[in-house]
């Protein structure tokens, strides 16, 4: 099956392990094969890496582009553990990450960290916005 990607102008694309720059028209391409392609949206920096989702997101992301998924599932098994200790309510989205890993679906893999990202962002915003209660006259919260 193909994939279609139309591009806007002078976005990027990774294609394997090429980047790919459009010029100043969109474009349509159709892509055939089993290398794996990001788009400039879909990737995600080191840099951004900033949460410990966002963290098992890249090493998940770095599987699908690597001719060695496996020689990163010593860094991901770490991540994760470390999640799910700090977080059990993560689970559900960290067996579903990890039965698309085992089959080999990297791609929906990274697709389902989305998942785990927001996840992740409910449970921070929650836990800061119960750290802003405030305390009245007698010293009560």
């Amino acid at each position: 099956m193909s994939l279609r990607v139309e591009l806007k102008p002078h976005e990027k694309m990774i294609v394997g392990k090429t980047v790919i720059t459009n010029g100043e028209q969109r474009t349509k391409l159709t892509i055939d094969g089993n290398t794996p392609i990001l788009r400039a949206k879909d990737i995600l920096l080191p840099e951004q890496a900033d949460t410990p989702a966002k963290c098992v997101a890249l090493v998940v992301q770095t599987m699908y582009l690597s001719d060695t998924p496996e020689q990163h599932h010593s860094d991901y098994f770490k991540l994760i553990n470390e999640i799910v200790a700090a977080a059990p309510s993560t689970i559900a989205h960290i067996e579903a990450i990890n039965n698309l890993i085992l089959t080999n679906d990297l791609y929906k893999a990274l697709r389902a960290t989305k998942a785990l990202i927001a996840y992740e962002g409910e449970l921070l915003a929650h836990a800061t916005g119960s750290a802003g209660l405030s305390e009245d006259s007698t010293g009560n919260v």
